[in-house]
């Protein structure tokens, strides 16, 4: 019996090649044809490219063929005296986008097929929603910036900066994102961003960063110092950028092309006197005085006597140095050295010591002090109502008695009391370092005698908070001053020590001067007790009470309290002055200012571990 194939009209069973193609041996041979076609169609295009359009993408190739790119500097860090940091550099990036790559998500247009195109079209909105919904900011800016690929011209636009200083972290998952819904073109560059870690902790000396107007090469806006220490040392802080010099194409750049760097240099690093335990409590304890005499601001500043370094300097109100926008632009100021201010009775100490100098005066020295004097058509009496009395020096500084003083001064030619006045730091910047620092104002020795007299119980002057303070601190040590000093050290990125300025040391008032005027401020002390009393220590003080100047209308209008501790006696070490701005209500600085101070030196006194006093107080008669 014959048997016949079963065929259907239409079928190729019976085909030569389909028999063929049905063994291994002739697939291998058809897969291997196939490769050779296509390799002569890529050998032909690249003949095409490198010979018959050689021009067109050898002039493409040199457009895009180096690409460089900045490597910002660590940002020197800031160290408190005992090595806690206070400002420091965290990790940030910027983060950018190639919109050329955006409009194809890094495919070569020419082998996308439709679902290719569909999906980078696409592209622009979906990223641009990550984007907003892990850093806020608006959806159509961003969708702006992935989704124009080129100029009105028709060039490529290859570079856009969408988010800058975002922490690494965020960074990282917004990538993780992108990249699991399949698309690409996204990058960041390193932007390291300040923190402060301890918020308001000594914010007007740290200062703060703020955006600077101008615009870097690759449009992106540059973070400077904006005040405090911040500005004061930016340049040194920032340190030199690095440089990357790397290959790149019209697609990006290439993986594994060749690069040069040249690495950053990160900026100098800072340890300040700053105690950052002791600013802690200094700073809630001036916040609690400024409300409780309800002032428009206040100051508080301990100094080490024998080495002049600030161990806290606070002002209040003040601000968080991560977000200084938030704040009052005054409030940003370092009202310790730019405030200016007529010091009041403190100033009364430094016109004693002139004179005890001088051999005029002993603490003992007797004064006639009636109710009123005459000066410059108009009298200088004292806060209190009084018949005249027959005060010793040492009850005229005990009473801060305003006309005591003046008479006492009034046998001290003018020249010599701003000579004193001079060498103790009135009149001149005390070149802390610190930016915006006022030089206060001092007449010089052609002023009139109403002025001298002002000058005497401090009027008719001004200074800051820090010239005084360390004008008392002169008297404490021995009558040696030493310029105040708040950078202790400072480390280049290497670890090499770098200079620092010379402090200014310079004797003012012998060291019996020095004895005779702190025993004068014991008797101030001890006539207070319930306000400078600290258990153990003897304590010098000066308060102050000095009528306010209103630049508005250019007269007397509201008072500046303060009030001056300086202890142990026997040895002075520290020292701590308070001074509140138009306190309402009470304006007595022994009364608002004592407590603060007695408590803020009492903490100082235990920290830095001063042995108490083991010596008797000087017991110099206040009258006659």
């Amino acid at each position: 019996m014959t048997v016949k194939a079963n065929t259907k009209p239409g079928t190729k069973k019976n085909s030569f090649l389909f028999a063929k193609l049905g063994s291994p041996t002739s697939r291998i041979t058809g897969i291997a044809v196939v490769f050779l076609a296509v390799a002569l169609v890529l050998a032909a295009r690249c003949v095409y490219i490198q010979g018959l359009d050689l021009e067109d993408n050898a002039g493409k190739g040199l457009t895009f063929i180096i690409g460089t790119g900045a490597i910002p500097a660590a940002r020197g860090t800031i160290y408190d005296r005992n090595g806690d940091v206070l400002a420091q550099s965290q990790p940030a990036v910027n983060i950018v986008t190639d919109p050329t790559i955006i409009a194809t998500n890094g495919l070569v247009t020419d082998y996308m097929g439709m679902r290719d195109k569909l999906k980078a079209s696409a592209g622009p909105g979906i990223i641009a929603g990550i984007l907003q919904a892990n850093l806020g900011g608006d959806f159509d800016t961003y969708y702006d910036k992935l989704a124009t690929a080129s100029t009105e011209a028709g060039d490529p636009i290859q570079y856009a900066l969408l988010a800058q200083t975002v922490l690494t972290y965020v960074n990282l998952k917004i990538t993780e994102e992108v990249s699991s819904l399949g698309y690409v073109g996204l990058f960041s560059k390193l932007s390291p961003i300040r923190t402060y870690p301890n918020s308001s902790l000594a914010s007007n000396v740290l200062g703060f960063m703020i955006r600077d107007d101008e615009l870097n090469a690759d449009n992106e806006y540059l973070w400077v110092g904006g005040g405090g220490l911040e500005l004061a040392l930016d340049v040194n802080l920032s340190g030199i950028d690095g440089e990357e010099v790397y290959e790149t194409s019209a697609f990006g750049r290439i993986p594994m092309g060749s690069s040069v760097l040249k690495e950053p240099q990160e900026g100098i690093s800072y340890t300040l006197t700053i105690d950052s335990g002791l600013q802690y409590m200094q700073d809630q304890r001036l916040a609690a005085a400024v409300a409780s005499a309800r002032a428009r601001a206040g100051i508080a500043i301990t100094l080490n006597i024998k080495t002049g370094e600030i161990l806290a300097m606070s002002i209040y109100p003040t601000f968080d140095s991560n977000h200084p926008e938030s704040a009052d632009d005054a409030d940003l100021q370092n009202r310790a050295v730019i405030l200016m201010y007529e010091p009041g009775s403190v100033e009364k100490v430094l016109t004693m010591a002139a004179l005890v100098d001088q051999g005029i005066v002993t603490p003992e020295t007797r004064v006639i002090v009636p109710g009123a004097v005459a000066s410059g058509g108009t009298f200088i009496k004292d806060s209190w109502y009084h018949d005249t009395l027959q005060l010793t020096a040492a009850g005229v500084i005990a009473n801060s008695s305003n006309i005591g003083t003046v008479l006492l001064a009034r046998e001290m030619d003018k020249a010599t009391l701003v000579s004193y006045l001079q060498a103790f730091g009135l009149g001149a910047s005390t070149r802390v370092g610190l930016p915006g620092e006022e030089s206060g104002d001092l007449p010089d020795a052609t002023m009139s005698d109403q002025t001298r007299d002002q000058i005497a119980f401090g009027q008719g002057l001004s200074v800051t908070a820090l010239q005084e303070a360390t004008a008392v601190a002169a008297i404490a040590n021995g009558g040696m001053y030493v310029s105040p000093r708040i950078i202790s050290s400072a480390t280049a990125s290497d670890g090499h020590s770098m200079d620092l300025p010379e402090q200014t040391v310079r004797r003012v008032i012998s060291q019996d001067s020095s004895t005779m005027v702190l025993a004068m401020m014991e008797s101030m002390a001890n006539m207070y007790p319930q306000f400078t009393t600290i258990e153990g220590y003897r304590v010098g003080a000066k308060s102050g009470t000095a009528e306010a100047i209103d630049p508005a209308c250019g007269c007397y209008r509201g008072f500046v309290a303060s009030l001056v501790g300086v202890a142990p006696l026997e040895d002075p070490q520290i020292l701590t002055y308070v001074v509140l701005d138009h306190p309402e209500g009470d304006n007595s600085g022994l009364t608002v200012a004592g407590p603060p101070v007695t408590d803020i030196l009492s903490v100082a006194l235990a920290r830095y571990g001063i042995p108490v006093s083991t010596t008797v107080p000087w017991n110099y008669p206040l009258t006659w």
